[in-house]
């Protein structure tokens, strides 16, 4: 999955998570180690036979989830199965930080909102503008 790396880092720094992800409170440290990611990714990519990664962006999961989603499970080698796109109807116990997200359908609220924050969240931008190619 591959989303905004400012909205991607705020979904992170305004969850308060259980484990040991303390990197996930201090915005300059978040943007660094989401340079770490991308570098990781980076190498994958490039050491990876071509197509072994199926890139999907978020927003563009946001705005055709069918078309993304079939994408996803062709790559995968799966057959396609409608539930797919109403995975907010399951019944599974879901343990994550997202635990009442995945219970509701795709919204697109998350798509951009790091611009109501850009006041607050400059060291984390200071650390993607120097370093990423996507920050925004």
């Amino acid at each position: 999955m591959i989303r905004d790396p400012v909205d991607t880092c705020l979904s992170y720094f305004s969850k308060l998570f259980t484990n040991e992800l303390h990197y996930t409170y201090e915005l300059g440290e978040l943007g660094r180690y989401y340079i770490h990611y991308q570098t990781l990714m980076t190498h994958w990519h490039r050491v990876l036979p071509p197509g072994r990664i199926l890139d999907v962006r978020y927003e563009d999961v946001v705005d055709d989830l069918e078309g993304q989603v079939r994408r996803i499970v062709t790559h995968c080698g799966l057959d396609w199965d409608p539930r797919c796109l109403t995975f907010y109807q399951t019944k599974r116990a879901v343990r994550t930080a997202s635990a009442t997200q995945v219970r509701q359908p795709i919204y697109n609220s998350a798509v951009g909102r790091w611009a109501m924050h850009k006041e607050t969240l400059g060291p984390l931008l200071a650390e993607l503008k120097h370093r990423s190619p996507f920050a925004a």
